[in-house]
């Protein structure tokens, strides 16, 4: 055998191949899912990826299959081109906005078409830029250092934050040349890297009073972004002993149901210094960013925090809040203290069930599994209280089949219809969480059966007999009958003669 014919061969055997895994690409492509990755920041109109032709769909037929997307928020970021399938970017898309400090940040997208009804999963995926610039919680940062100081003293310093994730946060810290101090920084968990100034040649109040340095933080962009903080070092030459926490870090954790009053934990710092020196006043460094008032109260003089305002898991699952404890000395030294309150999910968010795609009136010829609707359910609450069992009566002709991720559902034929038995079916679809207690909602359909020839005509009776008189005139209208269904005989009676008529 040649070599071109094996090469003929193999080529017949490659093209069957993939002609099976194509016929069987689309039988199974009810619930496919692509995926792409764009960059934030991206202007509205571009491109993100050709849907229609990513999922194999015929795009001679997209016009009447009324492509579109279907989004779980209440923004319409991305819309679809129904001519080509092109999945477009509607809305700036902000990394930070969507996803904070989350890594990978993710929009899920259902792509629905009709004639049939499919709907199937789109990830996009939102890259971080380096958009933000390190950023301080102050401008002007003012630090007061006794002139009694050792060397090596070390002073704990407000961090920089950074919006963006990975080699885009963060980096490194750098401290302007100066004589007295030197920089150092250490990992603090989710504080990030935390400068600490450290003392390198004593002070003298007597001869300067103040130290002025200027504090930047780089982060790992390519080109690098940077924020400054000036910092002043007071030196003063009385009461040299701060207060210092009893823990790096406290941790609580509570229910978002707690009512207010409701006692956390209690702040402990201490002082080695006498009188005035010595004692120490607590307070909240500041307000907690992005609300309007602070969800928490602490006792100035004990150091018990206390829950003060409602909390919601749905929209803050942490807070880390900063404890000032300042001595009462002429020039009051103070150290922070952080804590951590992690709150914890209660089940006090129903499920809610969206409709995406609806078919209202059905044959009654269709076939077992025919798709009535489509839709998703989704459930604020976390854990066994976010996830959801839906369900329909089961004395009605249909049944829901959930997703691979359970977060979406077809309502489907599960047996033939007979508009001559029910013409239109009220279907009460039902999500339950699987909370303690559970918490559930309903969405009613409407679904009205179309009649088709399924049944044959009958007649009332069978046979018909009836009496006619002698002598009636030609053409005159004797007998009728209504039909049902079916053949029968009429029998006709002109006095002693009897005639028996076949009927179809």
């Amino acid at each position: 055998m040649e070599i071109t014919d094996v090469k003929a061969r193999w080529k017949d055997v490659w093209f069957s191949f993939c002609l099976a895994l194509l016929i069987l690409t689309k039988l199974e492509g009810i619930s496919a899912q692509i995926r792409y990755s764009i960059q934030e920041e991206l202007k509205p109109g571009t491109a993100v990826g050709n849907v229609a032709k990513d999922l194999g769909l015929d795009l001679g037929r997209l016009a009447d299959r009324n492509l579109r997307v279907v989004q779980g928020t209440k923004r319409d970021l991305f819309e679809v081109n129904p001519r080509d399938g092109v999945l477009l970017v509607n809305q700036r898309l902000d990394r930070e906005e969507l996803c904070a400090k989350t890594a990978p940040c993710v929009t899920n997208l259902k792509a629905v078409v009709e004639n049939p009804l499919e709907m199937h999963q789109v990830v996009v995926e939102i890259l971080d830029v380096n958009d933000n610039s390190p950023k301080f919680p102050e401008e002007n940062y003012t630090l007061d250092v006794l002139e009694s100081a050792l060397v090596g003293s070390r002073f704990q310093l407000e961090g920089a934050h950074d919006l963006d994730v990975g080699l885009n946060s963060l980096h490194s810290y750098k401290l302007n040349s100066y004589q007295y101090f030197r920089l150092e920084t250490e990992e603090f968990g989710d504080d990030g890297k935390v400068p600490f100034l450290v003392l390198q040649r004593p002070l003298d109040r007597e001869h300067t009073a103040q130290h002025w340095l200027l504090l930047t933080a780089t982060d790992g962009g390519k080109p690098s972004k940077s924020g400054n903080m000036n910092v002043t070092v007071i030196v003063s030459d009385i009461n040299d002993n701060p207060p210092v926490c009893e823990k790096q870090k406290y941790t609580v954790t509570i229910k978002e149901n707690a009512p207010a009053g409701t006692f956390l934990l209690t702040v402990n710092a201490s002082d080695s210094d006498e009188g005035l020196n010595g004692e120490i006043e607590y307070s909240l460094k500041r307000k907690l960013r992005g609300l309007s008032s602070d969800p928490f109260d602490l006792d100035s003089k004990t150091g018990k925090l206390a829950v003060k305002g409602r909390l919601d898991y749905e929209e803050t699952q942490v807070y880390e809040i900063k404890v000032l404890a300042a001595d009462k000395g002429v020039v009051a030294l103070s150290t922070l203290c952080s804590v951590v309150i992690r709150v914890e999910d209660v089940n006090d968010n129903p499920p809610e069930i969206e409709i995406t795609s609806f078919s209202s009136r059905i044959p009654e010829d269709a076939p077992p599994g025919t798709v009535v609707a489509l839709m998703g359910v989704t459930d604020l609450d976390s854990g066994v209280n976010g996830q959801v069992v839906c369900s329909v009566p089961l004395h009605l002709p249909f049944d829901l089949k959930p997703s691979p991720d359970g977060q979406s559902y077809s309502l489907v034929t599960k047996d033939y219809l007979d508009k001559e038995t029910t013409h239109m079916y009220t279907i009460t679809v039902t999500a339950k969480d699987l909370g303690s207690p559970t918490l559930s909602s309903t969405k009613v359909l409407q679904v009205e059966v179309q009649d088709v020839n399924d049944n044959r005509p009958l007649f009332t009776e069978s046979p018909y007999t009836f009496y006619v008189l002698e002598n009636n005139k030609a053409g005159m209208s004797i007998f009728s009958a209504l039909p049902i269904c079916g053949s029968y005989l009429v029998e006709v009676y002109t006095g002693s003669v009897q005639m028996r008529l076949d009927i179809k």
